[in-house]
């Protein structure tokens, strides 16, 4: 997993879930942010989520062809809900 250029200016990175299709994306040594990359009709999505309080910052209709760009969509998918 290459960390995003945007993610590491803020000091962030990304850590392996226990399962394989779980990334957390890490501020401050602290797991923020979940996204789960799920099979979906014969594509990817990437569900985005807080895991402090659950709420999701994607959108659930996105699909991808393949799970490496499932992840990687899901992150600029949290990139522009925070606004970075």
């Amino acid at each position: 997993m290459t960390v995003p250029d945007w993610l590491k200016a803020r000091g962030g990175a990304l850590k392996p879930g226990v399962f394989p299709h779980v990334t957390f994306v890490m501020l401050e040594e602290k797991p923020l942010y979940k996204l789960e990359v799920r099979p979906a009709s014969g594509t990817f999505a990437c569900a985005v989520s807080s895991t402090v309080n659950g709420k999701r910052h994607d959108d659930p209709k996105q699909t991808y062809p393949d799970a490496a760009a499932a992840l990687a969509g899901g992150l600029d998918q949290l990139r522009n809900a925070l606004g970075w």
